[in-house]
């Protein structure tokens, strides 16, 4: 038995569920408003016998007891597997420390200890360095940081001198080599001295809280070696824990509230995330003063699903930002897979996040807003515009629209913009806007655009000995492994995988190894022992020799059938909770219908009880779904 099987047989769905949401009994399963969207009419079930859960509103989604704790921490599946294995008391087998693990390990060790050292170094009142910090000290009183946010954050100081950190960590067991490897040390020919020099110092942890690098902001007077241009930040030097374009400051501090709220604010600098998080705003985070890159929106796309740029839009380089940040969300568009009312399975385009651009009033930065107007901020924030309403704007207050040369001018700088744009309905919308603006005909400018090309949409052939039903199981999905087996054993079948949604694979064993294969990891070297073992197994399915052609129409069958199952489930778990409701009577669900039908709302005795008409609509709306897509799957393909 597998470490995951393990896990999943010593804790019960049910049981973990209730820790977080209160369930009701609903014949044989369990019923409960959704935790992970606002509702009244409860569509979070539970299934015990098949160890699963699922939401039919507006999550549309579902899995066993590892993909709940990973919705609702915002976690991957690695961390899922291990805060619930330590609850159930399994060990986990762990991979053997290599030398790059330790390493990684020592550099968090040694940077803890700085931040450690910088922060006492801030708050000391007394030493050799006291005079010097009080330069640091006069700062963080003139920006009125709390002491709560200086200890919240672990702001610390930097001695003006060539080597006291380097001593310290010395004194500590940490060589003058290592300090260089984690980026608090230079080496130069006299030794290793210290990178950071009378400068306020701000750790800069990661998502999981650790110590990942610092960032030095320059203070009054002069630093040591500095010269005359010394630059107003510096931060740790790449290592193999700190890269800035993959950590977001306070990320770990924020990634709780912006769950809450479902939106991400990106501010430049450090004060501009204190300030906010000092006065109860605890969804900002800070890129830092770098472009937004894929990996940074990847790791807000756990929590968020809207992000707001709070940039200065008035300069080159937070333009630079917007163009990269629009291209990178609109990059992430996926063709996923939605059957639609004749139980047809098409594929959709759907974007992940909504991204916007708040404008900062009288060009003034986050923190003085936050300070000055705490109240106003967040409707500032909710008046914050979509990317190109934004730049539409923007382009129009810079450019004089009744000269043809100048119009053109913003046609040249919207067009990328629009090009850009994967919803073809909004690349429309904005099309025609821009038309209206340049006084030019859409066909003229679609000439100005250069869209990428969309695959081909393909047309499912299903044979017939695939379509039979599979018996789910509590540990295992048979389709959803044979579909997986299909693509490590067939590598070249990854193009045709190129649309599928992890989420068609309710197993989160098979979600994640998924995941890592589209991702390309081919070889499985990349996967921890938790995976291994089930993408060692997966390569032994016998499995037919199929050509290229007949290996597509496999996949294809058994994506058919995995989507089939799940409306049958849906269908199932609808049908139970029309059971339970029909208890009230025919007459209270016949006079709720007409209720529905008529666009009369009556209330709900209690707010987490079903509503019978809610319940009688979407039993007869899966049973019309699932029959109408039989129906198509058995005409001739003549006739589809």
């Amino acid at each position: 038995m597998s470490t995951v099987d393990d896990v999943k047989q010593r804790i019960d769905i049910v049981d973990l569920i209730s820790q977080h949401v209160t369930l009701k009994r609903a014949g044989r399963n369990y019923v409960a408003v959704c935790p992970f969207h606002a509702e009244k009419t409860p569509s979070f079930h539970v299934d015990p016998a098949r160890q699963s859960w699922h939401c039919f509103g507006a999550c549309s989604t579902g899995g066993d007891i590892f993909a709940f704790i990973m919705k609702k921490d915002g976690i991957e599946f690695r961390d899922a597997l291990h805060l619930l294995a330590e609850q159930a008391g399994v060990a986990l087998e762990t991979r053997r420390d290599t030398q790059e693990d330790a390493r990684r390990a020592r550099l968090f060790e040694i940077n803890e200890a700085a931040a450690a050292y910088f922060h006492a170094m801030l708050l000391a009142d007394d030493g050799p360095y006291v005079a010097k910090a009080q330069a640091a000290r006069d700062y963080v009183s003139e920006r009125h940081l709390a002491t709560s946010s200086i200890e919240k954050f672990h702001i610390g100081y930097a001695p003006n001198t060539w080597d006291a950190l380097t001593s310290h960590l010395e004194g500590r067991g940490i060589t003058a080599a290592e300090a260089v490897a984690a980026g608090l040390a230079v080496e130069g020919d006299r030794g290793a001295y210290d990178r950071f020099r009378h400068r306020l110092m701000f750790p800069i942890r990661d998502d999981r809280g650790r110590v990942a690098g610092f960032g030095g902001r320059v203070l009054p007077g002069e630093a040591l070696g500095s010269g005359e241009n010394q630059p107003k930040y510096v931060n740790t030097s790449q290592s193999v824990i700190f890269d800035k374009g993959a950590i977001l400051y306070a990320l770990d501090l924020a990634k709780d509230a912006i769950r809450a709220e479902g939106k991400a604010v990106i501010v430049e600098g450090y004060m501009d995330v204190i300030a906010a998080h000092e006065h109860g705003y605890s969804n900002v985070v800070a890129s830092m003063g770098t472009a937004l890159t894929e990996r940074q929106v990847t790791l807000l796309k756990r929590h968020a699903t809207t992000i707001v740029l709070a940039l200065d839009a008035d300069n080159a380089g937070s333009e630079a930002t917007i163009r990269s940040a629009y291209e990178i969300v609109n990059n992430s568009l996926r063709r996923r897979p939605v059957p639609n009312a004749r139980g047809i399975v098409r594929q959709v385009d759907t974007i992940d996040v909504d991204l916007r651009v708040l404008s900062m009033p009288e060009g003034r930065d986050p923190d003085d807003v936050v300070r000055s107007q705490p109240d106003a901020w967040p409707q500032i924030v909710d008046q914050a515009k979509p990317v190109l309403d934004h730049l539409f704007d923007v382009a129009a207050a810079r450019h004089d629209l009744t000269d043809p040369r100048q119009r053109s001018v913003a046609v040249a700088e919207l067009s990328p913009f629009i090009a850009l744009t994967a919803d073809r309905v909004l690349q429309s919308h904005y099309l025609q806007r821009l038309s209206r603006m340049a006084k030019v005909d859409e066909a003229t400018l679609r000439l100005e655009l250069r869209q990428p090309v969309r695959a081909r949409q393909l047309q499912d052939e299903v044979p017939e000995d695939l379509r039979r039903e599979q018996p789910a199981t509590r540990q295992h999905d048979p389709r959803e492994e044979f579909c997986l087996a299909l693509l490590l054993q067939y590598p070249d079948l990854r193009a045709e995988a190129g649309g599928l949604d992890s989420g068609i694979f309710s197993q989160s064993e098979n979600r994640a190894l998924f995941e890592s294969w589209i991702g390309g990891a081919d070889d499985g070297e990349s996967l921890g022992p938790d995976l291994r073992p089930h993408y060692e197994h997966l390569l032994t399915v016998q499995l037919p020799a199929y050509d290229d052609t007949t290996a597509v129409r496999a996949l294809r069958a058994t994506v058919f059938g995995i989507e089939q199952h799940r409306m049958r489930e849906a269908k199932r778990t609808r049908a139970s909770a029309l059971l339970d409701v029909a208890a009230q009577g025919s007459a209270a669900i016949a006079e709720r219908a007409r209720a529905a039908i008529d666009g009369r709302v009556l209330d709900v005795t209690e707010d987490d009880e079903p509503d019978p008409a809610t319940v009688f609509v979407n039993d007869m709306e899966a049973g019309l779904e699932l029959h109408k897509r039989e129906l198509d799957q058995h005409r001739p393909r003549t006739a589809r």
